[in-house]
């Protein structure tokens, strides 16, 4: 037995606990999310106060969260990922029902001093119920019909109430993060062959639903499509954000203007610059080199939260740590293609970087629960 190993089994379980903690991504956590306090500061014209200094209070807030969930073991967290799952459903149906307005949509809850927005909480709980749903499951069972029928109702369920929002960027990352744990547990390939094969004739639907009186999808959401496909055509209307965005992101050449130096985003030229936009700022300030470095950091994040999953053999603990992942890379690869016009614009964060307190602590309660199944995992 090594020294270190000696120390481990000799050490408080408390103490135990803190060492075996995923510390690197702790600090990947904490690097990405101070390059967004700085960028914050920056579109705020130097202001701490405005987006920065909140940001900070809620990342230390998340941050507590992350070590309390972390350090509760996985079990408990599995066993309650039913009432999760359930109670996140019901403040969907809360929101429909009473929901409070804002830019068009009706998606938040107002609690007293806090404004919820339950949609981000259900990247979660779908995880966490998906995850206890497969480790209840016997194996064989995985790709039987009946045995995926169930997972795939678990996801349409809170799909079908986000979308009413409407909320097409959390829906879609509801199924595809959704999709991705039935993958990891085992489910046959063919079941996905098929449901690709349906999206392609449902996105045909939804362009001959357009202008009938059974269409599909909401006018700006089709807005949001032309723009997409040709944004020159309306440049100084519909077009107008993503050719912004792709000034500011093509304008920064390999090292960038300089900190605060952006003309995009200290003129206002960019919308959304301290939301769904942030990285185009990143990008115009420092360049090339900026942007590849956060890149680097999310892509680090991801691969020590797989590396985590792939070693853990309790298949709850594996199955939530690879989901989170998952929806993390979907949230990162989705900000990215549509800042840069490869899809169209959905209203999705940069997360951990971008400006929002629900999604901030809702991310950290997510890499709680990775840290609570590579704390507690079998060894």
């Amino acid at each position: 037995m090594s020294y270190l190993d000696y120390s481990l089994a000799t050490a408080p379980a408390g103490w135990r606990k803190v060492l075996h903690v995923h510390w690197p991504l702790v600090f990947l956590i904490g690097a990405v999310s101070s390059v967004g306090f700085l960028m914050l500061y920056s579109v705020a014209g130097g202001d701490l106060g405005t987006w920065a200094e909140p940001q900070m209070k809620r990342f230390a807030v998340g941050l507590v969260v992350m070590f309390v969930i972390g350090f509760t073991p996985i079990k408990v967290w599995k066993g309650l990922s039913v009432v999760g799952y359930v109670g996140t459903v019901l403040l969907l149906v809360a929101v429909e029902l009473f929901g409070s307005m804002g830019m068009g949509a009706q998606r938040w809850l107002e609690l007293g001093p806090i404004r919820l927005q339950p949609s981000e909480l259900m990247k979660i709980t779908l995880v966490m119920m998906l995850a206890a749903y497969y480790d209840w499951l016997d194996p064989r069972k995985v790709s039987r019909p009946l045995w995926v029928l169930i997972p795939v109702l678990l996801i349409l369920i809170p799909a079908a109430l986000v979308l009413k929002q409407p909320n097409l960027g959390t829906t879609l990352l509801l199924l595809a993060g959704g999709g991705a744990v039935m993958l990891v547990a085992g489910v046959s390939l063919w079941y996905f062959g098929a449901v690709i094969g349906t999206g392609v004739g449902l996105v045909s639907a939804v362009f001959e639903s357009r202008g009938t009186s059974w269409q599909l999808i909401k006018d700006y959401q089709f807005r949001r499509i032309d723009t997409f496909l040709d944004p020159a055509a309306d440049p100084l209307g519909a077009g107008y954000n993503i050719m912004q965005a792709k000034i500011a992101l093509g304008s920064g050449g390999w090292s960038g203007k300089g900190f605060m130096q952006g003309t995009q985003s200290q003129l206002n030229f960019l919308p959304e610059k301290h939301t769904d936009f942030i990285f185009n700022t990143l990008a115009e300030e420092f360049g090339f080199v900026g942007g590849i470095s956060l890149l680097a950091l999310y892509v680090l994040i991801i691969g020590f939260c797989f590396l985590s999953a792939f070693g853990n053999r309790d298949r709850y603990g594996a199955l939530v740590t690879y989901g989170i992942a998952t929806a993390f890379f979907l949230l990162i690869a989705v900000n990215m293609g549509m800042v840069m016009g490869m899809l169209p614009v959905v209203g999705v964060p940069l997360p951990l970087v971008s400006n929002g307190g629900t999604a901030m602590i809702i991310l950290l309660m997510g890499f709680g629960l990775v840290q609570s199944a590579h704390i507690h995992r079998p060894r």
